[in-house]
């Protein structure tokens, strides 16, 4: 199956699934991370970024998710 090639496509020794999974987590982080600073004043990031990281978080947890199931059909 080609989703199961692509899901365990092996990048230093580790499937493609483990690295998209890392990045979702760091940018649900950043997410995280800029709103809690902008709120508690230890860091003014424009409050525009938080609405694009958020996206990119989800769209990286669809992905992630497509490629988890997928893989056993």
């Amino acid at each position: 199956m080609v989703l199961n090639e692509i899901t365990y496509f092996q990048i230093l020794g580790k499937p493609l699934i483990m690295y998209v999974g890392l990045i979702t987590l760091f940018f649900l982080l950043l997410t995280v991370a800029i709103a809690v600073m902008n709120k508690k004043g230890i860091y003014k990031i424009n409050p525009v970024w938080h609405p694009s990281v958020a996206k990119i978080a989800v769209a990286l947890a669809i992905i992630h998710g497509f490629l988890g199931v997928f893989a056993y059909f």
